[in-house]
């Protein structure tokens, strides 16, 4: 990899780690409810599970999930129904004491399994791997290592900010009011996150489904094209 390949690489990198998405939503929300030490764990597996993604995108995952659309579909549709069911635990937590009493940060593991349903994970780990990567064998594979590694040296401050900034403003959300409407934004952030995959996977239906003057047809007119209804 050229140093301008690595350079376009870590730029690309910067700004989808930097830009608003699940992960980063969900570190704001877990450093205002719980603080930025408990949420260390989670922050740790974002990067560390990203980055290990991308590994293992680049050695040839990505060509087994694009092989099969129907694969993608179901991915697609999983990843939003469990985006959504957080968006809604995040926009329905109360102060910081309930918060703390009813449930924890999010663990390393769970943040590092989190990242294979993250649509936007994916789309950035394809992404780079598709713009910044090429050849073959023993090439290939230290492209992807070194592509992995940009991607995890960049996440880590990029991933601080979220849940630095949320641990910051902590002390302005000591009211369950405030706290709460604080996550619902963060909820709605989610929840726009995911929009765009819901249409594609709206298109993605509508077009498996056939046309509705094929699926209203009587079988007996599908089954006798030439024959005519009486008059």
């Amino acid at each position: 990899m050229t140093p301008e390949t690595c350079a376009a690489a870590l730029m690309f990198a910067l700004v989808m780690a930097v830009t608003p998405g699940p992960n980063n939503t969900m570190l704001a929300s877990s450093g205002a409810t719980y603080g930025l030490k408990p949420t260390l764990p989670h922050l740790s597996g974002v990067c560390i599970g990203f980055a290990a993604m991308v590994q293992m995108v680049g050695l040839g995952l990505a060509a087994v999930l694009l092989a099969s659309p129907r694969l993608q579909l179901a991915m697609k549709i999983v990843s939003c129904a469990y985006l959504l069911w957080l968006a809604l635990q995040i926009a329905r937590s109360a102060g910081m004491a309930g918060a703390a009493a009813r449930g924890k940060p999010m663990t390393f593991l769970q943040a590092c399994a989190f990242q294979w349903i993250n649509p936007k994970a994916w789309m950035t780990a394809v992404g780079a791997i598709s713009a910044y990567t090429a050849g073959r064998g023993a090439q290939l594979y230290w492209q992807v290592t070194i592509l992995a590694l940009i991607c995890l040296v960049v996440a880590v401050p990029a991933t601080f900010i979220w849940a630095s900034f949320g641990a910051a403003i902590r002390k302005w959300l000591r009211a369950p009011k405030a706290l709460q409407a604080f996550n619902t934004v963060m909820a709605l952030l989610l929840v726009a996150s995911v929009v765009p995959i819901l249409i594609e996977i709206g298109e993605a239906l509508r077009g498996q489904m056939p046309p509705p003057s094929v699926r209203w047809m009587p079988h007996s007119s599908l089954s006798r094209p030439d024959q005519r209804p009486a008059r």
